[in-house]
């Protein structure tokens, strides 16, 4: 029986061509291993072989060696020693590109026992002839600092960059800058107070100003980007010193980046606060407008991060692109979370002159295809009429139009939008309110519903037919949803104190039907409050029921002052994008912020379960109303169960590795005995208060007291925790 002898498979040949005696073969066995690298396949096992290939003359040979370097390191640490002398070789080559090469490499590979090797060969890279091997030697330096800071602090790499703040290339100086900056965020992420003590702090002194503002001009966008984040950060010492900051980074808002430009915002939204010029606030509030425009023509996703900035910029400066309305509205082919931003920022801009162009494009957005942007849309028009108050009658007639569509979802999110004018301009537009009764049969969606009862309970003196109305919600009054049942309660007992002879019997009705029928827990005691309001005192209950409320308003800013200074410091970051500080959605370290919550609140959860239980069974007993099954201190009810935190069920349950939670949770309770004497006390103590409980719907309208409902007899042997 002969035995197959194995496959040779892709990798053996490749290590064939790597060990080739022909240069270009070996040079093509390197591309495909790095092709199939990339699409994620296992070509570690050639590290030894393309080790090999290092010392070659050929740069884009070397190039893709020191790419598979950099991706295999962590897996073969012992194995990337050998390719040491080479690295410290090609760092003392006559070609720049191929001495920055290495550094960079060598930077990369994350690996602790290459570290100590690189100490020599970034002193000599800080140092070199060529700007472009020193500016990626000061990239090296922070990618040091990340692994190892000790290193960096004791080679004295961190006062090398501060010298080369001086370069006479801006490139190096920007490169620097970034370098800085990030060692400075890791070095104060672990202390938060600033001690300028700590070598790794990066303090910016006004000669350092001057020479960021002169490498501004002539960096690529990268660097520039660094720069302006840096100036961000500096604390002017007078307002001419901030004027001067704002007048040299101006002309970067011409520049054909975004993020430039953003980044030039976020300067000058921080430095103008110490400008007591007001011309000159005014003329850089009027030279922001344009590079604003510009970046709505970008592609969607762009533009999508412009408006967001863009949203934020116009809370803190409203007038900043006051006459700018028009490139704000809606293209066809916008995308939908494009279309939503608009119309955020159109309402922020409408004002008495340009209200009457927001409304005709508004009515025109509410006969699109897409749902959910009319009524977005519908509800700009809302906000319109609230903000602007000599425009509501207009923004009244344009929504009596939209209603006189019959489109279902029109007609709907009108309706709550005209709840929302009433509120605001009570007694005004009452003449509208036919209009709206008219269409009652058209709505199905509760929102609509409620708003709709809520403006036929408030004007129910002026409604002829407001019981017949409200009747009709009333006989389907348990097929609806919690919160429209709620708003029919209230605007039932708003109709009886307006009109207590025609709508006596309705509003029987309706709080019969809540205190007996109902499932929900919210619109049954709300029925007992009002039925005891109106049978005891109907002046409390006008008191409460029609108390004058003060009319809303929409606030100009959608977060608080304090979060707003703190949002434009971090313009053009995803914290101006989500209009949330960067901590509530970034973790610290190496942690993702989301694991952390997680890790957190598993540990909190366990800890509140056992502390609850334990704090019951100290508790004195509140369900406890005098009964004689108490006595001598002992505690009764949920208090006298005797929990067993040392069995294994316990343990098991409180660490969640519980296989039937249920019988382990029993278990606690120190078994089924116990509990049955719980449950029996926890019944003694609540029967006499249910059956003595007076009613209290005496003296309402000579109608009889809701039904008590009847003590159920407890069974221990069917109740699994024995308490009900």
């Amino acid at each position: 029986m002969s035995i197959r002898a194995p496959r040779k498979g892709e990798n053996y040949e490749l290590s064939v061509d790597l060990n080739s005696e022909y240069r270009d073969k070996r040079k093509d066995a390197i591309k495909r291993v790095i092709a199939s690298m990339t699409v994620g396949k296992d070509v570690s096992g050639l590290f030894p072989d393309v080790l090999k290939n290092m010392q070659t003359d050929d740069l884009e040979q070397k190039k893709l060696v020191y790419l598979y370097l950099m991706n295999y390191a962590k897996t073969q640490p012992e194995l990337v020693i050998l390719a040491v002398n080479t690295f410290v070789k090609d760092s003392e080559d006559p070609n720049p590109l191929v001495r920055a090469l290495a550094i960079r490499t060598m930077g990369c590979l994350r690996a602790e026992k290459i570290i100590d090797y690189l100490c020599d060969p970034l002193q000599r890279a800080l140092r070199d002839d060529n700007p472009y091997v020193r500016k990626t030697a000061a990239l090296c330096v922070a990618k040091l600092y990340d692994l190892k800071p000790e290193l960096v602090i004791e080679n004295g790499f961190l006062d090398q960059l501060r010298d080369m703040i001086s370069d006479s290339n801006p490139m190096v100086v920007a490169n620097t800058v970034a370098a800085l900056t990030d060692i400075h965020i890791s070095a104060t992420s672990n202390q938060p107070s600033d001690s300028t003590s700590d070598p790794a702090v990066f303090s910016i002194t006004s000669a350092i100003l001057n020479k960021l503002l002169i490498a501004l001009n002539e960096c690529s966008e990268w660097g520039r980007v660094a720069i302006l984040n840096a100036l961000a950060r500096y604390d002017a010492t007078d307002d001419k010193e901030s004027e001067h900051i704002c007048e040299r980074v101006v002309p970067q808002f011409q520049h054909v980046n975004g993020s430039v430009v953003l980044a030039a915002m976020k300067v000058i939204m921080i430095h103008i606060r110490n400008v007591r010029r007001d011309d000159l606030v005014k003329q850089l509030i009027r030279k922001m407008a344009p590079p604003l425009v510009t970046l709505l023509s970008s592609p969607p996703e762009v533009q999508w991060v412009a408006l967001r900035n863009i949203n934020l910029l116009l809370q803190k400066r409203s007038d900043l692109l006051s006459n700018e309305m028009r490139v704000f509205f809606c293209k066809y082919n916008d995308p939908l979370y494009v279309k939503i931003e608009k119309l955020d920022i159109m309402v922020r801009l409408a004002s008495d002159s340009n209200v009457d162009a927001l409304l005709s494009e508004l009515k025109e957005y509410s006969s699109e295809v897409d749902v959910d942007f009319v009524r977005k849309s519908i509800k700009a028009i809302g906000q319109t009429a609230i903000l602007i108050e000599s425009a509501a009658e207009r923004c009244v007639n344009v929504l009596l139009e939209l209603i006189n569509t019959r489109v279902s979802y029109v007609v709907q999110e009108a309706v709550v939008v005209m709840k929302d004018i009433f509120r605001k301009y009570p007694l005004t537009y009452e003449g509208v309110i036919p209009t709206l009764c008219a269409n009652l049969e058209e709505l199905d969606e509760p929102e609509a519903k409620t708003s709709l009862i809520w403006i036929i309970g408030e004007y129910a003196d002026k409604i002829d037919n407001a019981d017949e109305l409200l009747g009709i919600f009333v006989d389907s009054f348990i097929e609806e949803s919690y919160q429209v049942q709620l708003q029919t309660l209230t605007a039932v007992v708003k109709l009886f104190l307006k009109k207590p002879d025609s709508s006596q019997g309705v509003v029987q009705r309706v709080l019969n039907t809540a205190t007996k029928d109902c499932d929900s827990p919210d619109v049954r005691d709300r029925a007992y409050i009002y039925w005891r309001l109106l049978s005891t005192d109907p002046g409390a209950a006008k008191a409460v029921v029609l108390a004058h409320r003060p009319p809303i308003s929409i606030p100009r800013t959608t977060v608080s002052p304090a979060l707003l200074e703190e949002l434009l410091g971090e313009i053009s970051s995803l914290a101006s994008v989500y209009h949330k500080p960067a901590q509530t959605f970034v973790g610290h370290g190496r942690v993702g912020a989301d694991s952390v919550q997680r890790k957190g609140s598993e540990i909190s959860d366990a800890q509140k379960a056992l502390q609850t239980v334990a704090a019951g069974q100290q508790a004195e007993n509140l369900l406890d109303f005098g009964d004689d099954s108490a006595q001598d201190g002992q505690p009764s009810g949920l208090a006298a169960t005797q929990i067993l935190p040392s069995t294994p069920a316990a343990a098991n349950f409180l660490s969640g590795t519980s296989a039937n939670p249920l019988d382990d949770l029993v278990s606690i309770f120190g078994g089924m005995e116990t509990m049955d004497t719980a449950a029996g006390s926890l019944s003694t103590a609540l029967s006499p208060t249910v059956t003595s409980q007076s009613s209290p719907f005496e003296g309402f309208g000579g109608s009889s007291a809701p039904p008590s409902q009847p003590a159920q007899n407890a069974q221990p042997q069917e109740d699994l925790l024995g308490l009900f």
